[in-house]
């Protein structure tokens, strides 16, 4: 009796997910695309008034990105030829800025933020691309050194820009 239950519990698991066809977890729809391919984005922010220039910050975001789609996605990185999906971009702005201020008219708080404007080319459904800036930021309290907190600054800023370009290249809401 314990056996026909159990088979009868994955055979309905079976088909319960035979049923739900090209859908993953993570909403991120391919389509027929295989391969994809993330060019350096590369750190023009200097070009905006007031944004400065951050050593290294072109490749740490290219590889988040990168990242962002192996895990969310089943498909493959290339670096060289044609893929079917192509990320291309440039780092537009890093700013700090201070953001409220404390009854001595000083800083209580700063705000790192970074833009990024990106381009997306899905060569299967040419519909499908797009150029947009995304952006983000970091508060932390303007006591404290951006050297410090630089490295969790930037984990969460690019953790939400790589989602929001993720979203709105894949994303199938």
């Amino acid at each position: 009796m314990k056996h026909v239950s159990i088979y009868g519990v994955l055979l309905f698991t079976a088909l319960l997910l035979q049923g739900c066809g090209v859908y993953n977890f993570t909403g991120g729809n391919v389509g027929d695309a295989k391969t994809f391919q993330v060019k350096r984005f590369q750190n023009y922010a200097t070009q905006s008034p007031g944004s400065v220039f951050e050593p290294g910050m072109d490749l740490d975001f290219t590889n988040a990105l990168q990242d962002r789609i192996l895990n969310q996605t089943s498909l493959d990185l290339v670096n060289t030829g044609t893929a079917d999906l192509l990320y291309e971009g440039e780092i537009t702005e890093y700013r700090i800025s201070p953001m409220t201020a404390t009854a001595n008219q000083t800083a209580a708080q700063n705000r790192l933020s970074v833009r990024v404007k990106a381009r997306f080319y899905n060569r299967l459904e040419e519909d499908k691309g797009f150029d947009q800036s995304f952006s983000f930021f970091f508060d932390y309290p303007a006591n404290t050194q951006l050297a410090t907190i630089k490295s969790e600054a930037h984990e969460v800023i690019f953790e939400r820009i790589t989602q929001d370009i993720f979203n709105a290249s894949l994303a199938d809401w």
